[in-house]
């Protein structure tokens, strides 16, 4: 981790105090009203800990960058798609061959910096208007199945494997309409400075 940190140019000063942080740590367990004995922290990080998020991050985009994309991805601004957010990677692809691979990268690069691709919460979709397309096709991570969906949220707006937008209008009526009006009458009022 410490690596990756001054990569990025995290000043070693800085890297140094978050090294002592992250040495020697110990936590303990709460059940009930009983308070375990304590234990040292051997990987990981202390959950709650203010850096955690921000650590995950520098991982997580050292690894992406290291993977080398399969060429045949599909581009978007002329880039190959690997789209983090969070700890959320959707990878984009022409074929579900494409990532297939794509996937075995990143879960490659992610493992040489300790972390790990739940594949129980791991799912992918092919997005075409062609509904048997990749019908015949299964995905595996480390030997777990990935299990195929029609459709996901990503940044709160839903794709479908029709790639349909009718979801999303279905979604804006019931939840943002009311929202939109309202900001459309301010917004008049304001026009007309009342």
């Amino acid at each position: 981790m410490y690596i990756i940190l001054i990569e990025f140019g995290i000043p070693k000063k800085l890297v140094g105090l978050i090294k002592m942080c992250l040495t020697e740590t110990y936590s303990r367990v709460r059940v009930g009203k009983n308070l375990s004995e304590m234990f040292p922290i051997r990987n990981g990080l202390k959950q709650g800990y203010a850096l955690s998020p921000l650590l995950f991050n520098f991982a997580l985009e050292y690894a992406i960058k290291r993977v080398q994309v399969n060429q045949d991805g599909l581009k978007l601004n002329g880039m190959h798609q690997l789209l983090p957010y969070a700890d959320d990677v959707n990878i984009l692809g022409r074929s579900v061959h494409t990532v297939k691979e794509n996937a075995e990268a990143l879960v490659v690069a992610t493992k040489e910096n300790g972390l790990e691709v739940n594949a129980d919460k791991t799912k992918y979709m092919v997005m075409s208007r062609d509904q048997n397309a990749g019908r015949g096709h299964s995905v595996k991570i480390d030997n777990s199945s990935i299990e195929r969906v029609q459709k996901f949220k990503y940044l709160g707006m839903t794709l479908t494997d029709q790639n349909s937008v009718q979801e999303e209008v279905k979604s804006f009526l019931s939840f943002g309409a009311e929202s939109v009006v309202f900001q459309v009458a301010i917004q008049k009022l304001k026009d007309q400075d009342i």
